[in-house]
């Protein structure tokens, strides 16, 4: 194993991020195109959620609650970022 790397891997957080930690950078295929996060929403604020799987009963009241209360979040100035871990198309 690669030396540098064995370092890099130790120093990588394992677990849930805890309120504080540093979103970590990443370029994600989205319904709109590539993004860039959280470069694309430097300075500010964004709720990053997610769900279980699509096309379920926790997907559709989930996206349907934040849907809901969208324009509260405008108000804040805040957007919304749905995460799947299924396939864009789907």
């Amino acid at each position: 194993m690669n030396k540098r790397r064995w370092y890099l891997m130790e120093d990588e957080k394992k677990g849930m991020p805890l309120i504080g930690d540093k979103f970590p950078e990443m370029e994600v295929q989205t319904t709109h195109g590539m993004m860039k996060l959280p470069t694309e929403y430097k300075g500010k604020w964004f709720i990053l959620f997610s769900h279980p799987a699509d096309f379920t009963p926790v997907c559709t009241t989930e996206f349907v609650a934040f849907q809901k209360r969208y324009p509260k979040f405008r108000e804040l100035d805040c957007e919304l970022i749905g995460l799947s871990v299924d396939q864009v198309f789907s």
